[in-house]
């Protein structure tokens, strides 16, 4: 019996695959991460100083956003407003 055409060509990629899980073989494993090198006293010190510096941003942040929420809607713009909704959704008067 005679080999097929495609026997040749399964037999030539089953060849190629069997080298390259040699060649995964001998690298290093990808799905690893790599361990952050350890790190010295100063440099503690500094990113915690950058942690406690971002804390206190963000809680000004926080207490000036609270204030401007919390600040009554100027007379004006109500008025504004209230005339924007007379006019109804097609600007001619309700």
């Amino acid at each position: 019996m005679e080999p097929d055409e495609g026997e040749g060509v399964l037999c030539a990629v089953e060849q190629d695959d069997e080298k390259d899980a040699g060649d995964r073989a001998s690298s290093p494993d990808m799905t690893q991460t790599p361990r952050p090198a350890p790190r010295s006293v100063d440099q503690d010190a500094a990113v915690d100083e950058a942690r406690l510096r971002q804390q206190a941003i963000g809680v000004r942040l926080r207490q000036m956003f609270d204030e401007v929420v919390n600040e009554p809607i100027p007379d004006d713009f109500l008025a504004i407003l209230r005339r924007a909704d007379d006019k109804g959704p097609s600007g001619g008067p309700s």
